[in-house]
């Protein structure tokens, strides 16, 4: 195989333009297109991690946007966070997550325990 670490914009402009025609007839894992395949992949996200890392959402915009696509209210909130004045404190940034509230809305509403935690 003719492949090489990616160190530069060059580099990565190169793998991407290998690794673009797999992406409409992806090959067989365990071949040798297939193991092409998976080492540009890993490579290009190798390289992007380090180069076009990305921010971690605000807790409060987490939530929120979460609420958003699940259709949820204030109130479906509640067992979550506690009272509804309470809710509204946290969604207004008026008061802090707590430990226990981050658990119980990463288990409900499945927010990773990172995006909540990011300060």
């Amino acid at each position: 195989m003719d492949i090489h670490p990616i160190r530069n914009d060059s580099d990565y402009e190169a793998a991407l333009k290998a690794v673009s025609p797999y992406f409409d007839n992806e090959p067989e894992p365990g071949s040798e297109d297939g193991d092409r395949f998976e080492i540009l992949v890993t490579l290009i996200e190798a390289y992007e991690k380090k180069h076009f890392p990305i921010a971690l959402p605000d807790p409060i915009e987490a939530i929120k946007f979460r609420m958003d696509q699940m259709g949820l209210t204030v109130k479906d909130l509640e067992p979550m966070i506690g009272r509804t004045n309470r809710v509204y404190e946290v969604l207004n940034r008026k008061r802090p997550l707590t430990l226990p509230m981050i658990r119980r809305l990463h288990r409900s509403l499945g927010i990773s325990m990172e995006a909540l935690v990011a300060a």
